[in-house]
């Protein structure tokens, strides 16, 4: 029995340290590889916004991570959820602030959350986590600025010009 505890916990802090470093050091590759979202254009207060839309549960779950560039103030990225309801945003290996605005099925606005801040550290998910209170089938996310450069408030209508 001493045997193979003499093996075992070596093999086994041996796979936890190569699994964090793994973790820690995502390839450049894997990092910087941009899925290509269909466009698609948004009207908010007579500004025109040209839109990323993510529509598939990968390209939802991917979305803005490990993009480095800030969007322009003049584009945003378009989440298309099936049927309304409370979707979450965790906001991990997000490299900026965002402005988020959930939408309804008629463009109306339901919850905004200015400057979201992102996550520090994968342990920090309760302060990078943000949620809507009433159902919504879109999420628009811009950088930080966005709603401010657009005048948008809650009574502002989102209209879904080519989605």
């Amino acid at each position: 029995m001493v045997r193979k505890i003499t093996v075992l916990v070596p093999v086994i802090v041996g796979c936890v340290i190569l699994g964090a470093l793994g973790l820690t050091f995502i390839p450049e590759g894997i990092k910087n590889r941009n899925i290509e979202f269909s466009k698609g254009t948004i009207a908010i207060n007579n500004h025109s916004i040209s839109t990323e839309i993510a529509e598939t549960p990968a390209e939802r779950q991917r979305w803005l991570t490990f993009r480095s560039e800030e969007l322009p103030l003049s584009s945003a990225l378009l989440l298309v959820y099936d049927k309304p309801d409370l979707y979450s945003l965790w906001l991990l290996n997000i490299q900026f602030n965002l402005d988020l605005i959930w939408l309804d099925g008629a463009g109306n606005i339901v919850y905004i959350k200015q400057d979201a801040a992102p996550c520090r550290n994968t342990l920090d998910a309760a302060q990078c986590t943000y949620k809507n209170t009433i159902p919504a089938r879109y999420v628009l996310a811009a950088t930080t600025g966005f709603i401010n450069y657009h005048n948008i408030t809650n009574d502002s209508k989102i209209k879904l010009v080519s989605v």
